[in-house]
């Protein structure tokens, strides 16, 4: 009996990360499909249908196999390396980076007045 209820918990839990590893990667690959090709070049990423590629597949795979089989796993580290190293690129180009208020001087605490 406690076999049986253990064994619906981890299924469970399998199953939302199943999800978020589809929502994942269909955010990363809808975010690289809006991108500005000309970007992908200025930043010097791979190019946008490459990762257009990549990121498709990943999404592919991860919605047909579960998460505990291979590819999935090579999908998710895909994944993984476009929105840590390919989207702030193009972001941080683009314009699209977190909007800074303040002057120039200020510092990370307030105003620096060099007092």
């Amino acid at each position: 009996m406690v076999g049986v209820v253990l064994m619906q918990g981890f299924a469970g839990v399998m199953w939302l990360l199943n999800v978020a590893l589809i929502l994942f990667t269909g955010f990363a690959l809808f975010d690289a499909a809006i991108r500005r090709e000309d970007a992908y070049r200025a930043v010097n990423k791979q190019t946008k249908p490459f990762w257009l590629i990549v990121l498709g597949l990943a999404f592919v795979v991860s919605v047909i196999f579960p998460i505990l089989a291979f590819l999935p796993i090579i999908g998710l580290i895909a994944t993984i390396v476009y929105m840590v190293d390919v989207r702030p690129a193009i972001r941080g180009i683009t314009g699209g980076g977190p909007r800074r208020r303040g002057s120039s001087s200020d510092g990370p605490y307030g105003p620096f007045n060099g007092r």
